[in-house]
């Protein structure tokens, strides 16, 4: 268990914690007209367009791993852009590790050709997600990325006449995610670098509290998850917050100074 785990003492403690807990059988399914939405918000998350998809892959995939219905083998991810290492589920497309191959080597994201229905579902939901981002302001984009888990349930109408398919959502990961266009300094003096550097920590140290608090938040409390099959999907829930706002007012505000006159 601990080579899956590269994120330092304290956060393997947590993540075994959650195993224990994932591991204990589930109660008595409650009545269906009880069963509440459990909502998770997650801290914000921040980047550049060239690392934001291998960070959002990271964190679906986390969770997914997490909350998959039923026994699953666990597939480690060296993330390129983050010096981070995540779980996600094994499919049949994964090449096997051998003896003589590093972890950087063979812990690569499959190419387009070789991918599951799991990743071509989360990759193609990330890229919806990203094209129907809103601006917030200068070089700046913004949107609500909702993961939903839901349940498929036969509903009858019509005294059993009618049969009638619903989904009934009882979990959700909420992450809003601001996408920064400010171009990078490139030249390679001492300032330029030192920049460079402090963009790519404050991106990673971002992307390390969002596991975290997955971790932290999928082992609260698991009495809502359903003891039967269940799916999920993924999609832009925006939300207007202040910042949309001020950006929507500020936008549409007249000239006040006209200095062409």
């Amino acid at each position: 268990l601990q080579r899956h785990l590269f994120f330092g003492n304290t956060l393997s403690e947590r993540f075994i914690q959650l195993l224990i807990t994932a591991a204990t059988p589930l109660p008595h399914p409650r009545d269906d007209n009880k069963m509440n939405c459990q909502v998770h918000q997650l801290p914000e998350f921040e980047s550049a367009t060239s690392h934001v998809r291998e960070a959002l892959q990271a964190i679906l995939h986390t969770i997914l791993f997490i909350r998959s219905p039923g026994q699953v083998a666990p597939y480690d991810v060296q993330c390129e852009s983050f010096d981070t290492t995540y779980t996600r589920i094994a499919t049949d497309n994964d090449p096997p590790p051998t003896l003589h191959q590093s972890r950087q080597h063979y812990n690569q994201q499959p190419t387009n050709l070789l991918k599951s229905d799991l990743d071509r579902k989360v990759d193609d939901s990330i890229e919806t997600f990203l094209q129907t981002l809103s601006p917030i302001g200068p070089e700046l984009m913004a949107g609500c990325l909702t993961l939903s888990f839901f349940e498929r349930r036969a509903k009858n109408k019509l005294f059993g006449l009618v049969h009638q398919e619903e989904k009934v959502v009882w979990e959700q990961w909420v992450l809003r995610v601001v996408v920064n266009n400010t171009p990078r300094p490139m030249g390679g003096d001492e300032a330029s670098i030192i920049e460079r550097q402090r963009i790519q920590d404050t991106a990673e140290g971002m992307l390390k509290a969002v596991l975290f608090k997955v971790f932290d938040l999928a082992g609260s409390e698991i009495d809502h998850i359903p003891p039967v099959m269940y799916d999920f999907e993924i999609a832009n829930t925006k939300k207007a917050d202040d910042r949309d706002e001020v950006y929507s007012r500020v936008s549409t505000m007249p000239a006040l100074l006209n200095l062409g006159s």
